[in-house]
């Protein structure tokens, strides 16, 4: 490996901020032969310690990711997240058009296996989600929405959008009906953490989700 697969979005002595492409897992997997971000460490730094991954995404999410370069660095970042000190801003391409422009979704979330297959499920005694979301664009039959992750639940933006009663496009898990062939609509498009210097970037779409945000007015 001589080239990174994906663009750096921001970087200074302690952190790297990646535009993580959709389909790439960002762990290493002994029992797979896909590259993740993980493999592509050695080219981020040279230092004998770290890099470390701040945070996660979803293997069909694509969109901002923090890297750290500094063990003190990723102290720093992770205590952000526990404290919910973190603004994560997500776009998301859902079916239909809900019925407000704006709205919070508070709805707890809770792992439930079913057929050796598992998801998250509303459940009053899981764990507390909130998502705050806006309308960005629609034409009526899809709607571009963006997502404030108030918590950091799994499949939380996957999981609220569905309960919404707008399933996000591509999403074969909360939205069954979707084409075997699409890719998951959905992209972290901003993360700002409050650090100092404060640490802040934006991606740019991905491109699998180009044609449907012109179909939204964006």
């Amino acid at each position: 490996m001589t080239e990174l697969p994906f663009p750096i979005i921001f970087q200074n002595n302690h952190f790297i901020i990646i535009n993580k492409p959709a389909g790439m897992p960002v762990y290493s997997n002994r029992h797979s032969e896909q590259q993740s971000v993980e493999d592509y460490f050695p080219l981020l730094s040279k230092r004998k310690e770290g890099p470390w991954l701040v945070h996660r995404l979803d293997q069909d999410t694509a969109g901002c990711l923090v890297i750290a370069l500094r063990k003190q660095a990723l102290i720093n970042a992770q205590a952000c997240f526990e404290n919910k000190n973190v603004t994560k801003i997500y776009w998301a391409i859902v079916k239909g058009k809900p019925n407000e422009n704006s709205g919070l979704v508070k709805l707890p979330l809770a792992k439930v296996t079913k057929n050796k297959k598992w998801s998250m499920q509303h459940d009053p005694k899981g764990q507390s989600a909130l998502t705050k979301w806006k309308i960005l664009g629609t034409n009526g039959i899809i709607t571009c929405l963006e997502l404030q992750l108030l918590t950091g639940r799994t499949h939380q933006a996957r999981a609220h959008c569905a309960l919404l009663g707008n399933p996000i496009i591509g999403d074969r898990i909360y939205n069954p009906v979707s084409n075997k062939n699409e890719f998951l609509q959905l992209f972290s498009r901003e993360i700002n953490l409050p650090l100092s210097p404060p640490l802040f970037a934006q991606a740019e779409p991905p491109a699998h989700m180009l044609d449907f945000l012109k179909k939204c007015h964006l």
